[in-house]
């Protein structure tokens, strides 16, 4: 097998442990022990920690080591915000014509973490400014863990993001920014809580919702 290919099977691999919550905030990811877990050589894990990095999914220190990035409250709080200013600045410029091809996306939205990503990222996708986009991307996956655990401390979590849907394929902006902002603003107080959860090692069941 060429480099590659071994490569991104690495990445891949290594990119869903983190958004998966296979390790806590702030633990040390050693290469030699996941090259062993993933059966490849230190050296693409190593390549792979480093551009997982500039998604700003895992962080270095100093003293050396890759880490996965610790979160508190105010930069949990500093997220959610930028969600929603994000999301702000591209209901500015939708397109109204924009349809999000839930088909397409079906096997992804059983899961309540990746049916929130899809539609914050519909949001912003449907932007004339391809950066919206972008920038929701790297949000999503830097929240990918918080959002597994939004559903076990916020009761109807669920529905809000249906109602998202619901309004994105409606086209109507002035809905989409009123649960936008409702959906980031209840975040915001609770965070505290949310941490709370994230940090206790047991990983709850995702939630399952009906397409």
């Amino acid at each position: 097998m060429s480099p590659g290919p071994i490569a991104e099977r690495v990445y891949d691999a290594l990119r869903i442990m983190i958004l998966s919550r296979a390790f806590m905030p702030g633990e040390r990811l050693d290469p030699a022990i996941i090259s062993e877990q993933l059966c490849a050589s230190v050296t693409p894990v190593r390549e792979a920690l480093h551009v997982l990095c500039g998604e700003q999914l895992v962080v270095t220190h100093r003293a050396g080591g890759f880490f996965l990035p610790t979160l508190d409250e105010p930069t949990l709080k500093d997220m959610y915000s930028f969600s929603n200013e994000v999301l702000g600045l591209a209901l500015r410029l939708l397109r109204p014509w924009t349809i999000v091809d839930w088909d397409r996306i079906a096997e992804r939205r059983t899961a309540y973490a990746e049916r929130v990503a899809d539609a914050l990222e519909g949001v912003a996708r449907a932007s004339i400014n391809t950066e919206h986009g972008r920038v929701m991307v790297f949000l999503n996956a830097r929240l990918h863990a918080v959002r597994m655990i939004e559903p076990c401390v916020l009761q109807g979590s669920i529905t809000e993001v249906c109602d998202i849907e619901r309004a994105l394929d409606s086209g109507d902006k002035d809905q989409l920014r009123r649960l936008l902002g409702a959906y980031h603003r209840r975040r915001i107080r609770s965070s505290a809580e949310i941490l709370r959860a994230l940090h206790r090692p047991a990983t709850p069941p995702a939630p399952t919702i009906g397409i």
